[in-house]
C-alpha cells in the first residue's frame, strides 16, 4: 500500500537536500520520480535549491489552482510508471492539494513525500501543512538546530537585517531582503519581545 509521507521541519533543517537524495537513491536503480514544486515559491525559479548549494529542476511547477492528482496521473500514464512523488516547499499547497496528493496515494498507488514546513514566522500553521499532518500516513521530523546550540522548531523571519513579526504569511526566502532564520522558542520570544518593546517604544515617542 502506497503511504503519503510528510517530512517538515525548520528551516536549514535539510529538507531540499534529503529530497534531491531520495530522487537519486530511486534514480539509481532505474526507477522514475515526479518532483513538485508549488509554483507560489520564486525562489530558484524552476529549480529546487538546497543551502548546501545543490539544485534541481523540478519536473511540475504548480499553480494554486492545479488539481495535483490529475497532474500525477497523467504524468504517471506518459512514460514509464512513478515510483514515487516527491514535494519541496508542500507548506505552499492548498488544503484541497494536500487532500490530491492523499488521493493519489490512495487510487494511484504511488507513494508521495512531501517536504515543508509545518508553521510560519508567527508560528501559524500553513493550510497545505496544516492538513498534510491531517492526512499523512507517516509524519517526521528533520532536525536542525539554533544558533544557541538547542533545538531549532520555530522560523524568524529577518527583513533587512531586522527581525520582524508583523506581515504577509508569504515572503520568499532571499527574495526583497527577507531570511529567516531557524530558532529554538527560548531565543524566537526574546527576539519577539524586543521587536514589540521596540515598536511600543517608538509609538510613545
Amino acid at each position: 500500500m502506497a503511504k503519503l509521507y510528510f517530512r517538515y521541519g525548520a528551516m536549514n533543517s535539510g529538507k531540499s537536500t534529503a529530497l534531491m537524495q531520495v530522487a537519486h537513491n530511486y534514480e539509481e536503480q532505474g526507477m522514475r520520480v515526479l518532483i513538485l514544486k508549488p509554483q507560489v515559491d520564486t525562489k530558484g525559479g524552476g529549480e529546487l535549491v538546497s543551502r548546501l548549494g545543490v539544485r534541481r529542476k523540478a519536473d511540475l511547477l504548480i499553480p494554486p489552482e492545479t488539481d495535483v492528482f490529475e497532474a500525477v496521473r497523467t504524468a504517471n500514464a506518459d512514460g514509464a510508471p512513478l515510483a514515487c512523488v516527491l514535494c519541496d516547499e508542500s507548506q505552499f499547497f492548498t488544503a484541497q492539494q494536500a487532500e490530491q496528493l492523499f488521493m493519489v496515494t490512495v487510487d494511484l498507488n504511488i507513494p508521495v513525500i512531501c517536504y515543508g514546513l509545518r508553521a510560519d514566522f508567527s508560528l501559524k500553521g500553513f493550510p497545505g501543512s496544516t492538513r498534510l499532518l491531517e492526512l499523512a500516513h507517516t509524519i517526521e521530523e528533520m532536525k536542525t538546530i539554533c544558533t544557541c546550540g538547542r533545538k531549532a522548531i520555530c522560523n524568524c523571519r529577518r527583513v533587512n537585517g531586522r527581525f520582524v513579526f508583523e506581515g504577509e504569511q508569504v515572503a520568499i526566502d532571499l527574495e526583497n531582503d527577507v531570511q529567516y532564520v531557524s530558532m529554538c522558542p527560548q531565543c524566537y520570544f526574546k527576539a519577539k519581545r524586543a521587536f514589540y518593546a521596540e515598536k511600543a517604544a517608538s509609538q510613545v515617542e
